[in-house]
């Protein structure tokens, strides 16, 4: 068996916690439009409200969504920044989006466009999808060979 490189596991963590994100709860009163006054009136000394019973228990994530498609950013998977893909949207000047994709941090962005703020949107979430996709099979592809190499160099094979 090959040893596995120890920042794979640390940017498959980072990577499965960015793609996933833990929801958070949110607990609010059903009750809520009931004003102070009356909730006092209703209660008597005697009587305990359950708390339980009046609470709807309401997922959100810990990223919010992004409201404006202006500067929707996503990055691609890889382990050097010089060659890691970046999708970002931009507002044009006639009202328009379009997705600016780049390889590394001095490269001239791909432009494409003109679309709705959903269409550009979908478009970096498709691409970033497929990256992530692509880098895994890659990924996989390398280990394989990698554990056959030292299967064959065992003599083994």
């Amino acid at each position: 068996m090959s040893e596995i490189d120890p920042t794979d596991h640390a940017l498959a963590t980072i990577a499965s916690i960015l793609e996933h994100p833990e929801p958070v709860l949110v607990v609010r009163d059903a009750d809520a439009a009931e004003t102070q006054a009356e909730a006092d009136e209703q209660v008597s000394s005697d009587e305990y409200l359950v708390a339980d019973e009046h609470q709807l228990v309401e997922e959100q994530p810990l990223v919010p969504e992004h409201t404006d498609a202006d500067g929707y950013t996503k990055v691609g998977p890889g382990p050097m920044v010089a060659i890691r893909l970046k999708w970002t949207v931009h507002r044009g000047d006639d009202g328009q989006y379009y997705v600016h994709e780049t390889i590394g941090e001095q490269s001239a962005p791909v432009v494409s466009g003109p679309m709705t703020s959903e269409a550009a949107v979908h478009f970096v979430d498709e691409h970033q999808d497929e990256a992530h996709r692509r880098f895994e099979v890659l990924r996989s592809e390398i280990a394989g060979r990698s554990s056959l190499a030292d299967y064959e160099r065992r003599g083994e094979a």
